[in-house]
């Protein structure tokens, strides 16, 4: 069986499972940008708090961030955690965002250029700048974080110590580029990994992780 079929019959199984995820929950592409700085190394309920602080502030946009102390920043986003951290480094995104020219300014650019823009700011990893351009650019980069490592090696289709960078191609050379496929395909292994494929998982019964 080839990797596509392979991935496209976990798609399937996982789609069946849990249906359509509609993800990422944001009103605009830079509450995306933003969320998805926020998100390191934090569960969503935790960002989602910290997103509606920055609403009811009226500081989710790119000039009240910019303008904002580092000390009111810190308070309205310390739900995320890391919070001193985050600061720094949304202000270093926002800042870099404002000098690119925006979201116009950044939309013309080539999947790989952009991509590589994004890796040169602060603060901003694979993982991170995938998120960005699969949910706010809406390119067809496929997103690999822990819940889609954990589930490919309980499939035994990996060893789990493959870079990020194999994985994501592992994605997008068998899969045609199509952002919907692949913004619900990383919602639902996001979505199993928390439910059922945990770090303490019980794979018996499991209809998406059944042999393929």
């Amino acid at each position: 069986m080839s990797n596509r079929s392979i991935l496209l019959k976990i798609y399937r199984r996982l789609s069946k499972c849990y249906g359509l995820q509609h993800w990422w929950p944001a009103d605009t592409p830079f509450e995306v940008m933003v969320g998805a700085i926020l998100t390191q190394n934090t569960s969503w309920a935790n960002v989602e708090k910290a997103i509606n602080n920055l609403k009811e502030a009226n500081a989710l946009n790119v000039h009240a961030l910019i303008e904002l102390s580092d000390e009111n920043l810190a308070k309205l986003i310390r739900p995320s955690g890391y919070f001193n951290l985050k600061t720094k480094r949304l202000k270093h995104f926002v800042k870099w965002f404002k000098t690119e020219g925006r979201f116009n300014g950044l939309k013309s650019a080539d999947d790989e250029s952009l991509r590589k823009r994004l890796l040169e700011v602060n603060g901003i990893g694979p993982e991170t700048a995938d998120d960005i351009l699969l949910y706010a650019f809406e390119r067809p980069v496929f997103v690999i974080d822990t819940y889609t490592r954990r589930l490919l090696k309980t499939l035994n289709l990996i060893t789990g110590d493959e870079s990020y960078e194999t994985l994501r191609q592992f994605f997008q050379s068998a899969l045609k580029p199509d952002v919907g496929l692949f913004k619900e395909y990383h919602a639902l292994i996001v979505r199993h990994a928390k439910e059922k494929c945990t770090q303490q998982k019980s794979c018996l019964h499991c209809k998406v992780e059944s042999p393929l």
